[in-house]
């Protein structure tokens, strides 16, 4: 992990210089080294400081040479900085540089903390690797940039650093937690791997097959029935608030750590890829080490159904009624359609043990989403426009965007069973907005409710905006934003 240090003036050395330049401003923008050249290559490039540009130069040194880059802020928002920090790393963890220094003193507008974490912050995410298994790296492939350090930070920026570390903590558990192969990560190890969020003060419960059978949880029991890796109930709750807050905000993350689609077998060209079905459990881990580690002032708590959906010849068949904690019936129409079944339960059991006014869950739940969205957007469902609207404005503030799809009574009718009192699809059209249907008739009167699928986002087939390819984070920054603005007083 890259780290992050401030610093009143230019360290010695022949470290790489980046310096910031806003939209337009090249010509005013102070530069080391033959500036007058300087400014003409980067004109010849056609670098007009758009943010996150880059225009890569050397100037001499008493090494020899050194490294500058000039790297655009647009118009010096929070948002155009998180892009010059994402392009820092992009251009830089391979290159050979172990150390970067970013100089602010030049910049005719001072930037705000939260501009100057965000760059921080971004530089880190995007730099971040997973390379466990990789046993050949290159030397030209392996990362170096180790320590990033920004010169001249405005007042305040310890604050906003401590906030914008958190969220980075919270990101990076989540990528791991969504990258390791279902092999490592599977419902018994996902627990383990959070078991260091009671040194943070969360405190952590977790239910196993019997305590979930005594419940009556079939419809999570009926997904994890034909695997050998028993299924968990994984509750993380944190409370900042000292007592202020009575009602917690739930959150409620899909858990599945391997999808086969069990008896409804997934086409086994690229199911590989299944492992990261957990993506909604990973959001809402990494949420709430995020919120600890900053010490929210909020009351959340968050729970995580975790399952392996396996086709052994035990597992659940289609055809099979299963009957949920809340005492709903329901058809299996489609085994693959398997995270529903364990939401529906985690729901319940929460609303049951907390009561809450709030509650969001989160799960790559549906591949139709993927075709409405692409991998741009997490679609957004929600039984309250007013939450509705919170979630949104988070997710654009934070950069994981979200987008309102439609409910209604008579999408209700498409998944109406004959012999139970719902089956868990419906037909082919609406797919995304019927499992949607499917979750709400499991909420309890007077919740506000909200469901993200996020099936697009939680894995990236390119480089993002603070990711490279692979797991992404989607969905901690986002749940960290709405809880930071709405109930943290």
């Amino acid at each position: 992990m890259i780290k992050v240090r401030f610093a009143a003036a230019l360290p010695d050395g022949s470290h790489c210089v980046v310096v910031l330049v806003p939209k337009d401003a090249l010509a005013a923008t102070p530069l080391p080294g033959d500036a007058t050249l300087i400014r003409a290559a980067a004109a010849a490039s056609r670098f007009e400081g758009e943010a996150g540009a880059v225009s890569e130069h050397h100037v001499p040194h008493s090494s020899g040479a050194q490294r500058l880059l000039l790297v655009g802020a647009g118009q010096s928002s929070e948002d155009d900085f998180e892009k010059a920090g994402a392009a820092i790393s992009a251009r830089l963890l391979t290159s050979g540089e172990t150390q970067v220094a970013v100089d602010l003193t030049g910049l005719a507008i001072a930037p705000s903390a939260k501009a100057v974490a965000r760059l921080a912050s971004a530089a880190v995410l995007r730099g971040w690797r997973y390379d466990t298994y990789r046993t050949k790296l290159s030397e030209k492939q392996k990362p170096t940039l180790g320590e990033i350090i920004i010169v001249g930070a405005p007042e305040g920026i310890e604050g906003a650093w401590t906030h914008q570390s958190a969220i980075v903590d919270g990101v990076s558990l989540t990528r791991e937690l969504v990258t390791e192969p279902a092999n490592i990560i599977y419902p018994e190890t996902f627990v383990e791997r959070c078991a260091r969020l009671k040194d943070l003060g969360i405190e952590i419960e977790v239910l196993g097959r019997d305590e979930m059978a005594a419940a009556g949880m079939g419809a999570l029991l009926g997904v994890a029935q034909g695997s050998i890796r028993e299924p968990k109930l994984l509750v993380m709750k944190w409370d900042g608030s000292a007592g202020a807050q009575a009602k917690p905000v739930v959150l409620v993350g899909k858990g599945v750590t391997f999808d086969t689609g069990g008896i409804s077998l997934k086409p086994p060209g690229g199911m590989e890829d299944m492992k990261w079905d957990m993506g909604g459990a990973g959001a809402v881990a990494g949420a709430m080490l995020t919120l600890a580690s900053r010490k929210s002032k909020a009351h959340v708590v968050g729970i995580c159904g975790l399952v392996e959906n396996m086709p052994d010849g035990n597992a659940q068949r289609p055809g099979d009624v299963v009957t949920s904690m809340s005492g709903q019936t329901i058809e299996v129409i489609n085994t693959d359609a398997e995270g529903r079944l364990v939401l529906c339960d985690a729901m319940t059991w929460v609303q049951k043990k907390y009561s809450p006014e709030y509650m969001v869950d989160l799960a790559t739940l549906t591949g139709a989403m993927i075709i409405s969205l692409g991998h741009e957007y997490g679609g957004l469902f929600s039984n309250d426009d007013g939450l509705a609207d919170k979630l949104t404005s988070a997710g654009k503030a934070a950069g994981d965007p979200l987008w309102r799809f439609p409910l209604g009574a008579a999408y209700d009718k498409l998944i109406d069973s004959p012999i139970a009192d719902i089956k868990n699809v419906g037909p082919r059209e609406g797919g995304s907005i019927t499992a949607a249907q499917f979750l709400q008739r499991f909420v309890d009167d007077g919740v506000k409710w909200a469901h993200l699928d996020i099936a697009g986002m939680v894995w990236a087939s390119k480089p993002g905006a603070v990711w490279d390819k692979g797991a992404t984070g989607f969905g901690v920054r986002l749940l960290d934003r709405f809880v930071a603005d709405n109930f943290e007083g």
